[in-house]
């Protein structure tokens, strides 16, 4: 038994360490398009102005630099046609990192990154999402800033999608998330 333990111990640190080491892929800025028709991703602040001049909902994609399935979700959901098409009409999408160091001035009060853990974390993430810190997480907010929903975790763009219409066609002010779901 005790033979086993060593190589499964060695094989788990490898694969932890494999699963958490940092991507050399670069990060796409906030608020560029990366190709024609790709979505227009707006920092924290761009989207606050946004909302003054236009209201739209917001969806803010919580995520961080080290996030596998962030990285997936990007490519994979987000860069789908009909998400980035239906996303860019009913919501101002923010690309929000849970690790920034950059203070945000916002609605009377200073939010600013805090050290600990890993990597530390910036206060309005952490206010955004309930102190639930997970990666990737999508917030849903009106154009109020009052919150619709909180959703972690990876989802296609099927999932997408009906979290995108839930939150744009108001159903969350008469039913619940998961009657929404079951059709009632």
């Amino acid at each position: 038994m005790k033979k086993l333990m060593i190589p499964a111990a060695v094989i788990a640190v490898g694969l932890l360490a494999f699963a958490f080491r940092p991507s050399e892929e670069a990060p796409v800025p906030a608020a560029a398009s990366t190709e024609e028709g790709s979505l227009k991703w707006y920092t924290w602040e761009e989207a606050v102005a946004a909302v003054k001049k236009k209201p739209k909902k917001i969806l803010v994609d919580v995520y961080t630099e080290w996030c596998g399935w962030c990285k997936r979700m990007d490519k994979t959901t987000f860069n789908h046609p009909e998400v980035a098409k239906y996303l860019s009409e009913h919501f101002y999408p923010v690309k929000f990192d849970a690790e920034q160091k950059k203070d945000i001035e916002w609605n009377g009060h200073t939010f600013k990154w805090v050290a600990g853990g890993r990597n530390g974390v910036h206060t309005l993430a952490y206010s955004l999402v309930d102190g639930r810190l997970s990666y990737p997480t999508v917030v849903y907010l009106t154009p109020q800033f009052e919150r619709i929903m909180i959703s972690p975790g990876y989802k296609g763009p099927e999932d997408m999608l009906k979290e995108l219409r839930y939150a744009a066609e108001e159903h969350y002010k008469n039913k619940s998330w998961n009657d929404y779901l079951k059709g009632k």
